[in-house]
């Protein structure tokens, strides 16, 4: 049996928060990790929008890209995804549309329908300032496109006049919109609207297949996208050994199982926290589990295993969320066992196509 093909190597970040790190520290981290996965040679760089979570400083994603394209000269860097009941869509527009202007060709705009947190937080970004009605996700995702088109978008008024709305005045070009779900919703209506889409498989756990069914049979072409355009996500951690990789992959697992079970949220574990801290049986449960979708090993093994699981699903892209923690004594402003992964699965793509 012949080995799977190569796929292309991109990231997501969540910008992780250990303990004792402070979120400069985190931040500094990521940026030195989108700097270190531009040399790499990954396409693409996205960062997620999470709030008020104690181990996530992936607040807004705007900002970080504008960091990240100013510290990198090839990848392109985008949200995964900005969560749109969150905001304005206008607003959205004009962000990526500036972010399109500082770096033409590179930037990726990939939209979410969920909030990325709590309803408290929900209540109040609601309360910050005008935000999307989430029962009008289609008719605002097709705002945003034609707003941050060159061409702009046209406001019609019942009394049968017209305004021009555009998200920045001279705009060249347009980033590559995407949608992002895990869901059957967001892949029909990614279907529906001729959008790449990406279903978020490092969380999902399920409904990968029928999602990436639904929006392959349904696809509708448009002008900028005549085919279906799709890649997928999964956690990776690499290491030189295994031992290593299943100790650096525990911390985060530890988390994802807080989350599952509403356990209080806290920084994320250093794999020597985590190794001494007990687990409830729910929580070895949700562990065990998670495992077996996760990709661990060492950089050879990871590389090998995810040009696997893309030929499966018959697409040319993963999107890794290195997920690896770090250990007690390395540097709070560095990303340690992330750019370990991201180096050893670069290395083993490389050696698959040798």
């Amino acid at each position: 049996m012949s080995t799977p093909t190569a796929p292309a190597l991109s990231v997501l970040d969540l910008v992780p928060v250990r303990h004792g790190q402070s979120s400069g520290q985190a931040v500094a981290a990521s940026l030195d990790l989108a700097r270190h996965a531009d040399d790499l040679g990954y396409r693409r760089y996205w960062f997620a929008e999470h709030h008020n979570m104690p181990a996530v400083a992936s607040t807004t994603p705007p900002v970080l890209i504008a960091a990240a394209v100013a510290r990198t000269a090839r990848i392109r860097v985008g949200s995964g995804g900005v969560m749109l009941p969150n905001h304005s869509p206008l607003i959205v527009a004009e962000q990526f549309a500036a972010l399109e202007a500082l770096a033409p060709g590179r930037i990726d705009l990939g939209i979410g329908r969920a909030p990325g947190s709590d309803p408290v937080i929900t209540q109040l970004l609601r309360q910050s300032g005008t935000t999307s009605d989430v029962d009008r996700f289609p008719e605002h995702v097709r705002d945003i496109v034609a707003m941050a088109s060159p061409e702009g978008a046209t406001v019609r008024f019942t009394s049968g006049g017209t305004y021009d709305v555009h998200a920045t005045p001279a705009a060249s070009g347009s980033p590559d919109v995407w949608l992002l779900g895990s869901s059957d919703y967001s892949a029909q209506l990614a279907a529906s609207f001729g959008l790449p889409y990406v279903f978020a498989n490092h969380f999902a756990g399920e409904g990968l297949e029928r999602a990436l069914e639904l929006y392959r049979g349904q696809f509708q072409p448009s002008e900028t996208h005549p085919e279906p355009r799709t890649f997928v996500t999964v956690n990776a951690v690499a290491s030189p050994t295994l031992d290593e990789a299943e100790a650096r992959a525990l911390p985060q697992l530890r988390m994802m199982a807080r989350l599952r079970t509403n356990k209080p949220l806290i920084p994320l574990e250093t794999v020597e926290q985590a190794a001494a801290a007990p687990m409830d049986p729910l929580a070895e449960s949700f562990v065990a589990s998670a495992t077996q979708r996760w990709f661990v090993g060492t950089g050879e093994q990871v590389a090998a295993d995810v040009a696997a699981f893309a030929a499966r699903h018959g697409v040319d892209e993963v999107m890794l969320a290195p997920v690896a923690a770090a250990y007690d004594g390395e540097p709070m402003d560095a990303a340690g066992g992330r750019a370990q992964t991201l180096e050893l699965v670069a290395a083993g793509a490389r050696a698959l196509v040798a």
